[in-house]
């Protein structure tokens, strides 16, 4: 290694993704979602609700969308190699994308029915519908104190979280309007009920997407301020310039950071390279939370040469 280049590297995440600790809870909630939504199928086609056979439809996707959150998990835990430095961590945002899609494929559906209902009423069942919406709620209810702690660290949790909590808030939206059915025989509380969870479902969505993408279009990772950890990495002793300066996600509890930074002569050879490395490291894991870091330590002006080299 030459003496005016240097590399530093911290490696967080060493006991894999962040969603994989959660394998067993994703499974719990798979199995429960399954099964209410085979109940509810059963419960809408009885009691010829829109609003509980739309509840079973998104409970589908819920399930695929489980499915798909597992089989991410399974493949982002295989080990790295030659060809995929990183292994198959990026399988995570690809299914947590997946979702997205699904999910407002679902949304759409169900509103377009929704609005069909209005021009063709239907009697409905409010009894039933809320014998089989309690049921769907109590389940739900159960799979998201599963999934609460996991959508905070990964957004491949996150969006299996949000598409059970869209189901327990269809599932409520099913009850009231099936209580006002019960209650008034007011039919159109039925598809209104399904509009609700239409438009429930549509905005999370959009929110969990706009994350998804930023990490697959390599934005810097959410929170992390990049001219302040420019500040931060400059205030540091003999730092004279800081360039090249790159940060992204790879999954969810993986950001990664790159950087070139210019250091005096002087300042190396009073301290040497361990020292401001251990620095550096320090300043982005302390402050920022980005453990696996690479800096190239280079003397002033090289920045200059290098991209004589690469014209």
């Amino acid at each position: 290694m030459g003496a005016g280049h240097d590399h530093g590297h911290t490696h967080g995440n060493s006991g894999g993704t962040a969603s994989a600790a959660y394998t067993g809870r994703l499974r719990t909630a798979l199995c429960i979602t399954l099964g209410i939504m085979v109940v509810q199928i059963i419960g809408g086609i009885a009691a010829n609700s829109l609003a509980l056979v739309a509840d079973a439809a998104h409970m589908a996707t819920d399930a695929l969308g489980l499915g798909m959150a597992l089989l991410a998990i399974h493949f982002a835990n295989r080990p790295a190699s030659a060809n995929r430095t990183f292994g198959f961590a990026r399988a995570e945002i690809l299914a947590a994308l997946a979702n997205c899609v699904l999910l407002l494929g679902v949304g759409g559906f169900v509103l377009y029915e929704a609005v069909e209902r209005f021009f063709t009423p239907a009697d409905t069942d409010g009894g039933l519908a809320i014998v089989f919406g309690v049921i769907g709620l109590v389940a739900n209810m159960i799979s998201l104190s599963l999934l609460m702690r996991g959508q905070k660290e990964s957004l491949n949790v996150r969006g299996a979280f949000l598409e059970v909590l869209a189901d327990a808030l269809g599932s409520a939206t099913v009850i009231v309007s099936a209580t006002v059915i019960l209650l008034t025989g007011w039919t159109v509380a039925d598809p209104i009920a399904s509009i609700v969870i239409g438009l429930m479902i549509v905005p999370r969505t959009v929110k969990l997407l706009r994350e998804t993408l930023n990490v697959l279009l390599e934005a810097a990772p959410k929170g992390v301020d990049m001219e302040e950890v420019r500040a931060h990495m400059l205030a540091l002793p003999g730092v004279e310039d800081v360039h090249d300066l790159h940060a992204w996600t790879i999954t969810s509890g993986m950001p990664v950071l790159s950087a070139h930074v210019v250091v005096s002569a002087e300042m190396l050879d009073s301290i040497g390279h361990e020292k401001l490395l251990h620095d550096l490291q320090g300043c982005l894991g302390d402050h920022f939370d980005v453990e696996h870091c690479t800096f190239q330590l280079e003397p002033g002006g090289h920045a200059d040469h290098e991209a004589k080299v690469c014209h």
